[in-house]
């Protein structure tokens, strides 16, 4: 059974579409949807990869409206139910 998490995990190659975290420690698997926060603002991303040294590549679901982008911090909380 799934459980939910929160990870505070550190972000590069940031776009309004998608990003690569950086320090992923919890047991997530591609295709999970996760949810991300930045402050207030909170949306939903899909995991399309893993890597074995703790990074994963995430993608905006195509309803959400953008909440990473040039400017921002480079530290994201995500949250999921892995």
């Amino acid at each position: 059974m799934a459980r939910p998490f929160a990870e505070m995990v550190r972000v590069r190659n940031v776009s309004d579409h998608g990003a690569i975290l950086i320090g992923v420690r919890s047991k997530v698997k591609t295709g999970e949807v996760l949810d991300v926060q930045h402050g207030t603002a909170r949306a939903q991303f899909r995991i399309v990869w893993i890597s074995l040294s703790g990074e994963a590549g995430i993608q905006a679901l195509a309803f959400e409206r953008p909440i990473l982008g040039i400017g921002l911090p480079k530290v994201f909380e995500m949250v999921g139910t892995g």
